[in-house]
Protein backbone atom coordinates (compact mmCIF):
# COMPACT_ATOMS: atom_id res chain seq x y z
CA UNK A 1 0.00 0.00 0.00
CA UNK A 2 0.97 3.39 -1.13
CA UNK A 3 -0.44 6.51 0.33
CA UNK A 4 1.21 9.96 -0.27
CA UNK A 5 -0.14 13.69 -0.11
CA UNK A 6 0.96 16.92 -0.56
CA UNK A 7 2.54 18.03 -4.37
CA UNK A 8 1.33 21.69 -5.01
CA UNK A 9 1.89 23.45 -1.47
CA UNK A 10 -0.99 23.99 0.82
CA UNK A 11 -2.90 27.87 -0.13
CA UNK A 12 -1.24 28.07 -3.69
CA UNK A 13 -2.61 30.66 -5.83
CA UNK A 14 -3.45 28.20 -8.18
CA UNK A 15 -7.76 26.80 -7.81
CA UNK A 16 -8.71 23.51 -6.56
CA UNK A 17 -10.44 22.53 -10.16
CA UNK A 18 -7.35 23.58 -12.36
CA UNK A 19 -4.85 21.63 -9.50
CA UNK A 20 -7.16 18.75 -10.36
CA UNK A 21 -7.27 19.19 -14.01
CA UNK A 22 -3.27 19.09 -14.20
CA UNK A 23 -3.08 16.01 -12.18
CA UNK A 24 -5.98 13.89 -13.86
CA UNK A 25 -3.59 14.55 -17.18
CA UNK A 26 0.04 14.20 -15.04
CA UNK A 27 -0.92 11.37 -12.59
CA UNK A 28 -4.87 9.46 -13.28
CA UNK A 29 -4.83 9.07 -17.28
CA UNK A 30 -0.45 7.34 -16.23
CA UNK A 31 -2.03 5.37 -13.29
CA UNK A 32 -4.32 3.98 -15.26
CA UNK A 33 -1.99 2.52 -18.18
CA UNK A 34 0.36 1.37 -15.49
CA UNK A 35 -2.91 -0.58 -13.96
CA UNK A 36 -2.99 -2.35 -17.37
CA UNK A 37 0.76 -3.84 -17.69
CA UNK A 38 0.68 -7.14 -17.76
CA UNK A 39 1.23 -9.41 -14.87
CA UNK A 40 0.71 -6.12 -12.47
CA UNK A 41 -1.69 -8.11 -10.31
CA UNK A 42 -4.21 -6.12 -8.95
CA UNK A 43 -3.95 -2.32 -8.36
CA UNK A 44 -6.37 -0.07 -6.32
CA UNK A 45 -5.82 3.61 -7.39
CA UNK A 46 -8.01 6.59 -5.50
CA UNK A 47 -7.07 10.22 -5.59
CA UNK A 48 -8.97 13.08 -3.85
CA UNK A 49 -7.31 16.31 -4.71
CA UNK A 50 -3.50 16.16 -3.78
CA UNK A 51 -4.12 13.25 -1.20
CA UNK A 52 -3.61 9.31 -2.84
CA UNK A 53 -3.96 5.93 -1.76
CA UNK A 54 -2.76 2.81 -4.03
CA UNK A 55 -3.24 -0.53 -3.57
CA UNK A 56 -0.78 -3.69 -4.80
CA UNK A 57 -1.20 -7.37 -4.83
CA UNK A 58 2.30 -7.77 -5.19
CA UNK A 59 4.87 -5.62 -3.17
CA UNK A 60 7.61 -5.84 -6.19
CA UNK A 61 4.94 -3.91 -8.19
CA UNK A 62 4.19 -1.75 -5.75
CA UNK A 63 8.38 -0.63 -5.41
CA UNK A 64 7.94 0.10 -8.72
CA UNK A 65 4.95 1.69 -9.18
CA UNK A 66 6.16 4.32 -6.75
CA UNK A 67 9.85 5.12 -8.36
CA UNK A 68 8.09 5.07 -11.57
CA UNK A 69 5.88 7.63 -9.79
CA UNK A 70 9.01 9.76 -8.75
CA UNK A 71 10.06 9.78 -12.21
CA UNK A 72 6.42 10.84 -13.53
CA UNK A 73 6.03 13.79 -10.81
CA UNK A 74 9.67 15.46 -11.92
CA UNK A 75 8.28 15.69 -15.30
CA UNK A 76 5.50 18.05 -14.67
CA UNK A 77 7.18 20.29 -12.30
CA UNK A 78 5.99 18.33 -8.88
CA UNK A 79 6.92 16.09 -6.04
CA UNK A 80 6.05 13.22 -3.53
CA UNK A 81 5.55 14.67 0.07
CA UNK A 82 8.57 13.49 1.67
CA UNK A 83 7.05 12.58 5.22
CA UNK A 84 3.47 11.13 3.98
CA UNK A 85 4.62 9.56 1.22
CA UNK A 86 5.26 5.61 2.56
CA UNK A 87 5.20 2.01 1.42
CA UNK A 88 3.07 -0.09 4.20
CA UNK A 89 2.12 -3.63 4.24
CA UNK A 90 -1.67 -3.73 4.46
CA UNK A 91 -4.74 -6.02 3.75
CA UNK A 92 -6.24 -9.61 3.89
CA UNK A 93 -2.78 -11.68 5.08
CA UNK A 94 -0.89 -8.33 6.37
CA UNK A 95 -0.78 -9.39 9.76
CA UNK A 96 -0.52 -13.31 9.72
CA UNK A 97 2.72 -12.53 7.18
CA UNK A 98 3.84 -10.26 9.96
CA UNK A 99 3.26 -12.35 12.85
CA UNK A 100 5.18 -15.20 10.58
CA UNK A 101 8.33 -12.48 10.63
CA UNK A 102 7.98 -11.94 14.34
CA UNK A 103 6.79 -8.28 13.05
CA UNK A 104 4.31 -6.10 15.04
CA UNK A 105 0.92 -5.63 13.90
CA UNK A 106 -0.07 -3.81 10.65
CA UNK A 107 0.58 -0.01 10.17
CA UNK A 108 -2.53 2.23 9.77
CA UNK A 109 -2.77 4.78 7.37
CA UNK A 110 -4.50 8.32 6.97
CA UNK A 111 -6.79 8.99 4.42
CA UNK A 112 -9.73 11.52 4.18
CA UNK A 113 -10.09 12.56 7.52
CA UNK A 114 -10.04 8.61 8.70
CA UNK A 115 -7.42 6.01 10.14
CA UNK A 116 -7.59 2.97 8.32
CA UNK A 117 -6.84 -0.10 9.62
CA UNK A 118 -6.18 -3.80 8.94
CA UNK A 119 -8.38 -5.25 11.70
CA UNK A 120 -10.77 -7.99 11.82
CA UNK A 121 -14.66 -8.74 12.51
CA UNK A 122 -16.06 -11.00 15.60
CA UNK A 123 -15.83 -14.26 13.50
CA UNK A 124 -12.02 -13.61 13.02
CA UNK A 125 -11.99 -12.25 9.44
CA UNK A 126 -9.96 -9.47 7.48
CA UNK A 127 -12.12 -6.42 7.99
CA UNK A 128 -11.15 -2.87 7.32
CA UNK A 129 -11.50 -0.62 10.23
CA UNK A 130 -11.99 3.04 9.71
CA UNK A 131 -12.13 5.47 12.81
CA UNK A 132 -12.29 9.31 12.71
CA UNK A 133 -8.82 10.67 13.05
CA UNK A 134 -7.89 11.88 16.09
CA UNK A 135 -6.97 15.81 15.59
CA UNK A 136 -9.65 15.79 13.20
CA UNK A 137 -11.95 15.38 16.31
CA UNK A 138 -9.66 17.21 18.67
CA UNK A 139 -10.02 20.46 15.71
CA UNK A 140 -13.65 20.08 15.82
CA UNK A 141 -14.41 19.96 19.43
CA UNK A 142 -12.36 22.79 19.57
CA UNK A 143 -14.42 24.70 17.48
CA UNK A 144 -17.54 23.79 18.96
CA UNK A 145 -16.36 25.26 22.10
CA UNK A 146 -15.30 28.44 20.83
CA UNK A 147 -19.13 29.02 19.37
CA UNK A 148 -20.50 27.89 22.24
CA UNK A 149 -19.08 30.49 24.24
CA UNK A 150 -20.32 33.05 21.55
CA UNK A 151 -23.42 31.36 22.15
CA UNK A 152 -23.58 31.63 25.60
CA UNK A 153 -26.68 33.82 26.71
CA UNK A 154 -28.80 32.36 23.84
CA UNK A 155 -31.78 30.48 24.68
CA UNK A 156 -31.11 27.05 25.44
CA UNK A 157 -33.44 25.76 21.97
CA UNK A 158 -31.20 28.15 19.93
CA UNK A 159 -28.11 26.81 21.19
CA UNK A 160 -29.74 23.13 20.75
CA UNK A 161 -30.76 23.68 17.06
CA UNK A 162 -27.21 25.11 15.83
CA UNK A 163 -25.77 21.69 17.84
CA UNK A 164 -27.85 19.32 16.05
CA UNK A 165 -27.04 21.06 13.01
CA UNK A 166 -23.24 20.94 13.41
CA UNK A 167 -23.64 17.53 15.14
CA UNK A 168 -25.74 16.11 11.86
CA UNK A 169 -23.45 17.51 9.55
CA UNK A 170 -20.27 15.77 11.39
CA UNK A 171 -22.19 12.20 11.21
CA UNK A 172 -23.05 12.89 7.16
CA UNK A 173 -19.71 12.66 6.57
CA UNK A 174 -18.05 10.20 9.34
CA UNK A 175 -21.03 7.98 10.27
CA UNK A 176 -19.19 4.90 8.09
CA UNK A 177 -19.39 1.28 9.08
CA UNK A 178 -16.84 0.44 12.15
CA UNK A 179 -16.78 4.14 13.30
CA UNK A 180 -19.42 4.13 15.89
CA UNK A 181 -17.73 3.96 19.15
CA UNK A 182 -15.85 7.58 17.87
CA UNK A 183 -18.92 8.85 16.65
CA UNK A 184 -20.51 8.30 20.09
CA UNK A 185 -18.06 9.87 21.52
CA UNK A 186 -17.99 13.00 19.80
CA UNK A 187 -21.57 13.14 20.40
CA UNK A 188 -20.08 12.44 24.58
CA UNK A 189 -17.96 15.36 24.32
CA UNK A 190 -20.38 17.87 22.67
CA UNK A 191 -22.66 17.34 25.63
CA UNK A 192 -20.00 18.02 28.30
CA UNK A 193 -18.85 20.95 26.39
CA UNK A 194 -22.21 22.57 26.36
CA UNK A 195 -22.59 21.85 30.14
CA UNK A 196 -19.53 23.76 30.76
CA UNK A 197 -21.35 26.54 28.86
CA UNK A 198 -24.29 26.67 30.32
CA UNK A 199 -22.61 26.36 33.60
CA UNK A 200 -21.27 29.44 33.16
CA UNK A 201 -23.97 31.55 32.42
CA UNK A 202 -25.23 30.97 36.41
CA UNK A 203 -23.81 30.13 39.59
CA UNK A 204 -26.42 29.01 41.02
CA UNK A 205 -28.06 26.47 38.11
CA UNK A 206 -25.17 23.91 38.08
CA UNK A 207 -27.32 21.98 35.35
CA UNK A 208 -26.80 18.25 36.70
CA UNK A 209 -25.91 15.77 33.69
CA UNK A 210 -29.42 13.86 34.19
CA UNK A 211 -30.58 17.47 32.99
CA UNK A 212 -28.43 17.71 29.98
CA UNK A 213 -29.60 14.54 28.95
CA UNK A 214 -33.23 15.11 28.62
CA UNK A 215 -32.37 18.07 26.75
CA UNK A 216 -29.75 16.43 24.57
CA UNK A 217 -32.69 13.85 23.91
CA UNK A 218 -34.10 16.55 22.05
CA UNK A 219 -31.72 18.29 19.97
CA UNK A 220 -28.59 16.14 19.94
CA UNK A 221 -28.51 13.02 16.54
CA UNK A 222 -28.00 9.73 18.11
CA UNK A 223 -25.51 8.07 16.54
CA UNK A 224 -25.89 5.41 13.89
CA UNK A 225 -23.97 4.71 10.73
CA UNK A 226 -25.21 6.33 7.54
CA UNK A 227 -22.98 5.14 4.86
CA UNK A 228 -22.92 1.66 3.04
CA UNK A 229 -20.61 -0.86 3.88
CA UNK A 230 -17.58 -0.81 1.20
CA UNK A 231 -18.56 -3.76 -0.90
CA UNK A 232 -22.26 -2.31 -0.97
CA UNK A 233 -21.48 1.09 -2.12
CA UNK A 234 -22.17 -0.01 -5.85
CA UNK A 235 -24.76 -2.52 -5.80
CA UNK A 236 -27.08 0.36 -7.12
CA UNK A 237 -30.16 -0.30 -9.67
CA UNK A 238 -30.13 2.29 -12.58
CA UNK A 239 -33.42 2.64 -14.95
CA UNK A 240 -30.63 2.02 -17.89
Amino acid sequence: MASNGGWPPQGAVVSPVLANIYLHYALDLWAHRERQQPGYGEIIFVRYADDVVAGFQHEGVAKRFLADLQLRMEKFGLSLHPTKTRLIEFGRYAAERRATRGEGKPEAFQFLGFTHIAGKDRQGRFQLIRKTRRDRVRVKLRAIKGELRARMHDPIPEQGKWLRQVVRGYFAYFAVPTNLPSLSGFRHHVKRLWQKTLRRRSQKDRFSWDRLDRVAEDFLPVPRILHPWPEARFAVNHSR
